[in-house]
């Protein structure tokens, strides 16, 4: 083992440890301990606003030097204005009220009842892309659940993340009178430390896994071999289908709001046009698509169906575009040669949208409506900690807090 890997593995276990032991003061928190931690972490980011630009400004600088792409230096950026946006969503999640703690589920023989009770999972770990507001988001989903946490993000946000956790979500948990230990950061860079968070079960036996899809999908194969449980979010592409019964008004509309960010999973990857379609609109497509400052990429391909071009800093700004024999090739295209995170069509026809929505089987389906909704905040007005599209039971799609937590049947005599 290098130097590199020891120091990277003992970072994370040091961590890990400490989280484990504060992670009590979370489990036991009353409700308004909780809310008030996640109020404390808005106000935070406001007074210590100029700390977390600065660090964020060295980030960015350290970024161009190194010749990052523009998509990864936008998602790395931070501003006054994303700073009020994260503190605004703290404020939310602060008002919403908890999950109740148990549930009778029903009377038993002998006199007894079935409760089920929710129970924290401990520590979770969470691996994400240098992304500074992915800091504070999932610290905030492990704290509204009750668990403790340890985090790595990608080494281009180190700065700001250090800044994040040393400046708003331990402050704000020791002005709750919770343990600020309970939400840990990984300061060590390199992709060492991201491979020691998987290599943990007794001290971290749950990881959230965001990024990059080839790093993401061995970091979840490595999580397997060590008995790590991972909710992994690695891949994405949103998919429109145009059917012939649409409105070109509808179908523009789609196409413009799913493309208003290129650097998410869940904008626009694949759009589909009906054979009957295609020789009348394809012109008209590929002009409003040159309009957005975006690249059709048209048969014959150089590249996967299904290529994720938001993976690709380079050339992010494309959208593959193929022809499609009818609501269900469509949905049969979207399940067979895309990972599965979402799929629409544009319809008036119901029973055409009907036969689609029938046929996908993908984590979120989508009728007249912009697969760039498949996220948790827009969906559940709650942030959340990354998409999961395991095709097993399980939270599926956007995880928030509600899906951090183990379920505990307790059979008690009945009172």
């Amino acid at each position: 083992m290098t130097t590199e890997n020891t120091d990277a593995t003992e970072a994370v276990r040091t961590a890990a440890r400490a989280a484990r032991a504060a992670a009590p003061s979370l489990a036991g928190a009353t409700d308004g301990a909780i809310d008030v931690a996640l109020g404390a972490m808005a106000r935070a980011l406001s007074e210590a606003a100029p700390a977390i630009l600065a660090a964020n400004e060295a980030d960015m600088a350290a970024a161009v030097e190194r010749g990052l792409p523009a998509g990864v230096r936008d998602r790395l950026g931070l501003d006054a204005d994303r700073l009020k946006a994260i503190a605004a969503q703290l404020e939310i999640l602060a008002a919403i009220e908890a999950e109740p703690a148990a549930r009778k589920v029903r009377d038993l023989p002998g006199d007894l009842v079935l409760t089920e009770r929710r129970r924290p999972v401990g520590v979770i770990g969470a691996n994400f892309e240098a992304r500074p507001n992915v800091v504070v988001d999932i610290a905030s989903q492990l704290v509204k659940s009750r668990n403790a946490g340890v985090l790595r993000t990608g080494s281009a946000a180190l700065r700001s993340a250090i800044a994040l956790a040393d400046e708003v979500i331990a402050p704000a948990l020791a002005a709750a009178g919770l343990d600020p230990a309970a939400i840990q950061l990984v300061r060590v860079p390199g992709q060492e430390a991201a491979y020691a968070l998987v290599s943990e079960p007794k001290l971290i036996p749950l990881v959230i896994l965001r990024g990059s899809g080839d790093s993401t999908r061995a970091l979840a194969a490595e999580g397997a071999t060590h008995g790590v449980r991972t909710l992994a979010h690695a891949d994405g592409g949103g998919v429109l289908y145009l059917h012939p019964s649409s409105e070109r008004a509808v179908a523009s509309r789609l196409i413009r709001t799913s493309l208003d960010r290129l650097g998410v999973c869940n904008r626009l990857n694949l759009l589909l046009v009906d054979r009957q379609l295609w020789d009348d609109w394809l012109p008209e497509i590929t002009e409003q698509l040159a309009g957005l400052g975006i690249r059709a990429s048209l048969p014959p391909y150089d590249h996967p169906l299904g290529y994720e071009w938001a993976l690709d800093s380079e050339h992010e700004a494309t959208v593959t575009i193929a022809p499609a024999g009818g609501p269900a090739e469509a949905a049969m295209i979207a399940n067979e040669e895309t990972s599965g995170l979402a799929a629409g069509i544009a319809a008036a026809d119901e029973a055409a949208a009907a036969e689609f929505l029938a046929a996908y089987t993908g984590t979120g389906a989508f009728w007249n409506a912009t697969t760039r909704l498949l996220d948790g905040f827009k969906l559940f007005d709650v942030p959340e900690t990354g998409i999961n599209l395991d095709a097993v039971p399980g939270p599926r799609g956007p995880v928030t807090f509600r899906d951090l937590s183990l379920r505990q049947l307790v059979i008690t005599p009945r009172s």
